[in-house]
């Protein structure tokens, strides 16, 4: 029998025992889409989270406080320092005006988190204040729609000024015009000098939600402290950007009066962007390799499957065996025409799994899109080699 003589076998079988194959198959296709669709759900997410990191600025070094000899960042308050009442507040405006005058550096700000309640003529709502330097715009990708972003003079000058998030004008002021206007914050007036173009979410950050203010004027106007959450940094060359990360921790430590023996010590941590998307590929790559691994558990299990409904269908056809025997099918002969049913249940298995995941995959980026999340589609070649 040649090869041809044995799939037609391997077909006439299947639509003789039509839901039993189907069945059989089934296993393979959830594995192999399963594999599929959570190696590219994984790279989606990965380039989503590095895209809106980028969408602060490509070229950043970001700054923030942290609790010395834990590690734990400090940006507002972390679980560990408001669990042991601990607030850094060693970082200053002095501190990102030291780090602005370094080798290589372009610009800086700082900027510190707060909220309130902010009352115009019209309404009243709970907001995040978000306090920035001058040059926040020099660095970030905002975009005013109406009237300006304040200065460094202003800020300097403690200015009760304040630019709105899209959200926000939108419910104090409506469909009105709030450049010029006056919004109460702490029983202070500020006066609006402009709104942001709609953003939306950044990494579940919603910069239409918040209103922005002078760091200093939030500092020491409305939260009544002398300390940063962070400062983030522009870089002029990309080639030399560890040592100017490096040269920011020296600068620091000697503002901060920290032993350089002992970076524990350290009340902050310097990250780059390639920082952050190597910590992103370790927590995603982790959690890849753990979902896979659970899928394949379930590619395995179907391989079980195939492997006992194969038995079971050799035992339920002995009499179809014993008459190819006596019509001349030797041994070898009748076991290639079980493995040929076999490998073809797992090939179109295979076939049909892959084309499910890719196109449920590519139904997850497209539902993305429409909801403004940046996802990009990508299946990887090694997702497919894994997945067969």
């Amino acid at each position: 029998m040649n090869s041809k003589q044995y799939i037609s076998l391997a077909f006439t079988s299947f639509r003789r025992n039509l839901l039993r194959t189907l069945l059989t198959g089934l296993g393979i296709v959830i594995s192999i889409a399963s594999v599929i669709i959570v190696i590219s759900s994984a790279q989606g997410v990965k380039g989503f989270l590095i895209g809106s990191f980028e969408q602060f600025g490509s070229n950043l070094i970001q700054t923030e406080t942290r609790v010395p000899n834990t590690g734990s960042i400090n940006s507002g308050q972390s679980q560990e320092a408001m669990a042991l009442g601990t607030v850094v507040t060693t970082l200053t405006v002095d501190d990102m005006e030291a780090v602005r005058r370094l080798p290589n550096i372009k610009t800086t700000y700082a900027a510190q988190i707060g909220q309130a309640v902010a009352t115009s003529e019209y309404d009243k709502k709970t907001v995040m204040i978000y306090g920035v330097s001058g040059t926040f715009l020099d660095i970030d990708t905002g975009k005013i729609d109406r009237g300006r972003f304040f200065t460094e003079e202003e800020d300097a000058s403690l200015a009760r000024v304040a630019v709105l998030g899209s959200n926000v004008a939108q419910d104090l002021y409506g469909d009105q015009n709030p450049v010029g206007q006056t919004i109460k914050i702490k029983n202070r007036n500020f006066t609006i000098i402009g709104t942001f173009s709609p953003r939306g979410a950044i990494l579940f950050f919603n910069y239409d939600d918040i209103v922005f203010m002078p760091v200093q004027t939030l500092q020491k106007q409305v939260l009544g402290i002398n300390h940063v959450s962070a400062i983030t940094s522009s870089y002029i060359d990309k080639s030399k950007v560890k040592t100017t990360a490096a040269d920011i921790e020296e600068l620091l430590r000697d503002r901060h009066n920290i032993d350089r023996a002992n970076p524990d010590k350290d009340d902050f941590i310097v990250q780059t962007m390639d920082d952050v998307a190597s910590t992103l590929d370790t927590i995603i790559g982790g959690f890849t390799i753990l979902l896979v691994a659970l899928a394949a558990i379930s590619l395995v299990v179907g391989g079980v499957g195939i492997m006992n409904i194969m038995f079971v269908s050799v035992l339920e056809r002995t009499f179809e065996i014993g008459l190819r025997k006596a019509v001349g099918a030797t041994r070898k002969q009748i076991l290639r025409q079980f493995l040929s049913e076999a490998v073809m249940v797992t090939f179109f298995g295979g076939i049909i799994g892959i084309i499910i995941g890719v196109s449920v995959s590519y139904l997850i980026s497209f539902i993305a899109d429409i909801l403004g999340f940046a996802w990009k589609f990508v299946i990887p070649a090694y997702s497919l080699f894994l997945a067969v």
